[in-house]
């Protein structure tokens, strides 16, 4: 048997922000993040329409990027002396993710960071509170997700969150609230979408609901980022949309390797983070090559080359092959590096890479082992062995092919 699981509502467009008005309550927390919504006027306009609706206004702000363990605790906290019965969360994936991890703990207090991690293992959430997301940024979609991605940095490791039940009770999509979003994060978190949907295409845990949606996604997404990436508004907007779908499509049907990896070298290394839609786009065409041994993965993948995309070629390989190119070209476009070894600070394509290779062979063994482990790879359509994960790591660094 398979789940379809969304938000009980959706708005979108132009405006959307408005629609908590609606909400019905008594107090509201809202979480957001380091101050781009505030700078541009979208939290106070949220907070000002639930208070016009009536609601007692909490705000948690300052969430950082790739929120931590420690950010989750001290919310969770405001959140169990203020007692909302809404949990705004607005901006980003990391203010997103940070509040729907703050809910688990605002409902089950007792709950440990541990517990919160194991994979669809959750109690039944809104007996305290529901939950709604505005995001920001056109990317992570968790706005619509089962999905919060929360770092433990006293091991170096984001570790994903897996549940139905923090799926947002209402999502809105409003993409005034991306149009002064910065080109480098437009590019990053178009590419973590289109990684999103393909991934989504060749899970294991896909099906005809999933696929319709993660078709539709990375045919907008391809089309529309570079235009984006450039700051075109129309761009923006069919962005913000085809990222949401994106989300849609891999909240029910699943993720594979490309996160797994992404999760667990993200925050693996001293010279700095790799930024999580950056090394999307760097691994994702590894491991398209990696999974094309597998016949259904690699039969999906040519369907993706010659009737999404119409790239040239007469055989699956050679689609496949036209595949990873086209995603290699769009990384080009958008001024993201192909591997790690040119993997600048903040993610801009540099000669010499701020992960220093010497701490990637020191960490290479213990990132393959817990890339395994991720919560993503249970449904990638090929199981890699703890050797076949180093060598692919040993690829993403490196920028060569895939071949075994």
């Amino acid at each position: 048997m398979g789940r379809f699981t969304n938000p009980r509502d959706l708005y979108f467009g132009e405006g959307a922000r408005h629609e908590v008005k609606n909400l019905k309550g008594e107090r509201a927390v809202i979480v957001t993040g380091g101050g781009s919504m505030r700078r541009g006027g979208f939290l106070q306009d949220v907070e000002n329409d639930l208070k016009e609706a009536g609601f007692e206004v909490k705000l948690i702000e300052g969430v950082e990027s790739d929120p931590s363990v420690e950010t989750v605790m001290n919310g969770a906290a405001v959140m169990s002396e203020f007692q909302p019965d809404w949990i705004i969360a607005i901006g980003g994936g990391s203010p997103i993710d940070a509040a729907k991890a703050m809910w688990i703990k605002y409902e089950y207090p007792e709950t440990t960071f541990e517990d919160m991690c194991k994979v669809f293992g959750l109690p039944k959430l809104r007996t305290k509170a529901h939950f709604c997301a505005i995001s920001s940024t056109s990317g992570t979609a968790t706005e619509v997700t089962a999905f919060s991605i929360i770092t433990d940095y006293s091991k170096g490791i984001k570790f994903p969150i897996a549940d139905f039940e923090i799926t947002p009770d209402v999502a809105i999509v409003d993409p005034e609230l991306t149009y002064t979003m910065p080109a480098k994060l437009c590019a990053h978190t178009g590419m973590d979408a289109l990684t999103h949907s393909i991934e989504a295409y060749v899970s294991t845990a896909g099906s005809a609901y999933t696929d319709a949606n993660a078709l539709y996604a990375m045919r907008e997404i391809v089309e529309w980022l570079p235009k984006s990436y450039a700051g075109d508004k129309e761009a923006r907007q069919h962005m913000h949309d085809a990222q949401c779908i994106a989300g849609i499509a891999f909240s029910s049907g699943l993720l594979g390797i490309v996160h797994s990896m992404a999760h667990k070298t993200g925050a693996a290394f001293t010279g700095d983070h790799i930024i999580h839609g950056c090394a999307n786009a760097m691994y994702l065409g590894k491991v398209i090559q990696f999974n094309a041994k597998d016949a259904r993965a690699k039969s999906r993948y040519a369907y993706i080359a010659s009737e999404v995309f119409h790239l040239a070629g007469e055989t699956e390989d050679e689609l496949v092959a036209a595949l990873v190119q086209m995603i290699r070209d769009l990384n080009d476009k958008i001024d993201i590096p192909q591997g790690i070894k040119n993997y600048g600070k903040g993610g801009v394509k540099a000669d010499e890479s701020i992960i220093d290779y010497a701490e990637f062979e020191e960490k290479k063994s213990r990132i393959a082992v817990d890339a395994i482990g991720d919560a993503c790879t249970g449904s990638n359509p090929r199981q890699p062995t703890p050797e076949e994960m180093e060598k692919l790591l040993e690829c993403v660094y490196n920028d060569v092919d895939v071949d075994f």
